[in-house]
């Protein structure tokens, strides 16, 4: 199955003095697509809301491999990897130009947060599964 891709328009404000892409941007596409791919699963931020959880950035690396300028498109993939156990899945993310150059690669971990507690629930994989109207969008 090929992941979910979702395409990004540049925006001039989004540039630093140098005309490249602002390195912090880069994490709000990486967000922007996270959301995007959750959506395709039928699952919105008012769905988790009303669940009691919410979504927890614990660790983002991004490799920088090419340039991205103003007016350039780029396509950010989203895939989560679950593991057996545990509280954390991971997130690989791929930034490409629409002619196939990789741009960036992004890859983060993350847990499902209780709003109530506080703290990361038991098992995200299920969390989710339970709330997704699709979630074999979610690879579950």
């Amino acid at each position: 199955m090929e992941p979910f891709r979702v395409r990004i328009g540049v925006r001039g404000y989004e540039l630093d003095p140098q005309g490249h892409v602002n390195q912090a941007v880069y994490l709000q596409y990486a967000e922007h697509a996270r959301w995007e791919f959750l959506r395709a699963a039928g699952i919105g931020p008012d769905t988790l809301l009303a669940a009691g959880v919410g979504p927890a950035a614990l660790e983002n690396t991004i490799r920088y491999r090419a340039e991205l300028r103003g007016g350039d498109e780029v396509d950010v993939s989203c895939e989560f990897t679950w593991p057996t156990s545990g509280r954390t899945f991971r997130i690989a993310q791929q930034y490409h130009r629409p002619d196939g150059t990789l741009v960036a690669e992004l890859t983060a971990v993350a847990g499902m947060l209780d709003l109530a507690q506080r703290k990361l629930v038991a098992d995200p994989a299920e969390q989710l599964r339970a709330l997704a109207g699709a979630p074999e969008v979610l690879g579950l």
